[in-house]
């Protein structure tokens, strides 16, 4: 089970924003992730948990920031409800749908869950409709994603052989292009994204799931 920690910058000035610490593995619906995001006081700025099923699909999102909470999944394309810490009783909460595949976000959580989802293989590319929430209010906007899978390189390790994707990202809105480099349930760098400390060896994605 893969837990560690990440650090965040701004991706124009690489300001150090805070660590996010994560936990994640295989479960009975899917895949799991859960963490918590400090900033660089060591306050905590919010929260993710992320399930996702075995297609790899958002079966439950819960997001928490900035005195903000969504909570989505995937309902004919994905759903979610946007609410207001000030309003426990949800009295002016916010419902959303959109047609798309997926959400995403500033956690690594969101490009392991994308790159699940479209299964690429090498050399192959996709277009991808997106739910993005900004931090700290977490504001919807929906996009699309274009991913290209440029390469997959075997690296060898103590534990044996490891994979590791390069993926070209676009932001298909913006023309905002990143390169993401994952291994297995890690994302090992991205843009903004740096992993600082992982406790256990990266899993590689399972083929098939219990449930």
């Amino acid at each position: 089970m893969p837990n560690g920690r990440y650090s965040l910058h701004d991706t124009h000035d690489h300001v150090l924003l805070g660590e996010e610490r994560f936990s994640c593995a295989p479960g009975p619906a899917g895949w799991r992730y859960v963490s918590k995001t400090y900033g660089p006081g060591g306050q905590v700025l919010g929260t993710v948990d992320l399930t996702l099923d075995s297609r790899a699909r958002p079966l439950r999102m819960e997001l928490k920031a900035g005195g903000w909470q969504v909570r989505g999944g995937a309902v004919d394309g994905v759903a979610w409800v946007r609410t207001d810490a000030a309003d426990p009783g949800g009295e002016h909460a916010v419902e959303g749908h959109d047609r798309a595949h997926g959400f995403t976000g500033r956690s690594p959580a969101f490009l392991v869950a994308t790159a699940r989802l479209l299964r690429l293989r090498e050399g192959a590319s996709a277009r991808v409709r997106l739910v993005a929430f900004t931090e700290p209010v977490l504001a919807p906007r929906t996009f699309d994603q274009g991913w290209l899978l440029e390469s997959v390189d075997t690296h060898p390790t103590d534990s044996g052989p490891l994979l590791v994707e390069r993926y070209q990202v676009a932001d298909l809105e913006t023309g905002e292009q990143q390169v993401v480099h994952l291994a297995g349930d890690v994302v090992l760098a991205a843009d903004g994204i740096e992993l600082e400390e992982l406790e256990s060896p990266p899993n590689a994605w399972p083929v098939e799931f219990g449930g």
